[in-house]
């Protein structure tokens, strides 16, 4: 799908008058319409999905050619690979993904389409901006997760009584952990991107920016360095608590081999009596009393109990 905005150029014969031209998806037409638009090749998906600085950061020209992982996907989260071409006149983008940003910015770009001052330089500072708003709004919600999950570690009243729910809970706890610790490291990698592509575009640029331009993107590189800072915690939090998740399963686990080995224990007296008493003699002085048969179980279950209170005065069970 080809979308340009200001809407006016958002024909094939006005394609040439589009500040932004839009790529989602594209068909081979519509990259060869973007093409002859800006005068240069669109970059394909293998081109943009390169992980060596060098294939994502280039200079062609007078044009700089950008691209960088974003984050698609609400119910399963992924990478997508996003290109940028930026010339004094056009910017270009091609995606494969539906991103949020891009709308965000898409809203902003219609918002400023009257204004004089709407550039290509204007609408790539306003996209970026859309950009790291939504990595910061997705560390916020990791945020607010490992709070809650916090919290039920922690604090939970139930993982302290339920004792057979225990196991349920803390597999569940760990499964949420894993899984933000995971969105975190999609995020780490779009962070990474981005901002590479910030500081390039201040520096390598053939034309210094405006002023109040090069303030916004200074202020999204400033943005960049405290949501890096702000994720570092984040996955430290994350580590904590995958430690604290399984120290509390080796405890569980510690617990049920405690039980067992006091049982195997306090079994062994009262096998030995009955083994004892199950020998084949012809002479047991037991085996002519009236009594000896109570009296057989009175000494195995005692041999049974003597130890238990043992390990109870122990505090072991």
């Amino acid at each position: 799908m080809l979308t340009a905005y200001p809407q006016h150029a958002n024909t094939p014969d006005r394609l040439h008058e589009a500040i932004w031209i839009d790529l989602l998806s594209p068909t081979e037409e519509e990259i060869a319409a973007a093409e002859a638009a800006i005068g240069l090749k669109v970059p394909t998906r293998e081109e943009l999905s390169a992980i060596e600085a060098s294939s994502r950061l280039q200079r062609v020209g007078k044009a700089l050619s950008l691209s960088t992982p974003l984050m698609a996907g609400l119910e399963a989260p992924h990478l997508s690979p996003a290109g940028f071409v930026l010339t004094e006149t056009h910017l270009l983008t091609v995606r494969f993904d539906k991103f949020v940003a891009f709308d965000a910015a898409a809203v902003h770009a219609l918002e400023d389409e009257d204004e004089d001052e709407l550039t290509s330089l204007g609408v790539f500072t306003c996209l970026f901006e859309a950009i790291v708003d939504r990595v910061a709004d997705l560390l916020e919600a990791a945020a607010a997760e490992l709070d809650q999950v916090s919290r039920s570690v922690f604090h939970s009243k139930q993982r302290k009584r339920d004792t057979n729910r225990s196991e349920l809970f803390q597999r569940n706890s760990l499964s949420k952990v894993g899984r933000i610790g995971e969105r975190l490291s999609l995020i780490r990698d779009v962070l990474l991107g981005v901002g590479r592509i910030v500081p390039f575009v201040l520096e390598v640029r053939h034309a210094p920016a405006p002023d109040p331009i090069a303030a916004r993107l200074k202020a999204v590189r400033q943005d960049i360095l405290s949501l890096n800072d702000y994720e570092g915690h984040l996955a430290n939090k994350v580590q904590f608590l995958l430690d604290a998740v399984l120290g509390f399963i080796t405890i569980s686990q510690n617990d049920i081999f405690k039980v067992l080995t006091v049982a195997s224990i306090v079994g062994i007296p009262p096998t030995l009596m009955a083994g004892v008493y199950g020998m084949n003699f012809k002479v047991m002085p037991e085996l002519n009393w009236t009594l000896g048969y109570p009296f057989g179980l009175l000494v195995i279950v005692t041999s049974a109990l003597i130890p238990l209170a043992w390990f109870k005065w122990k505090g072991w069970l």
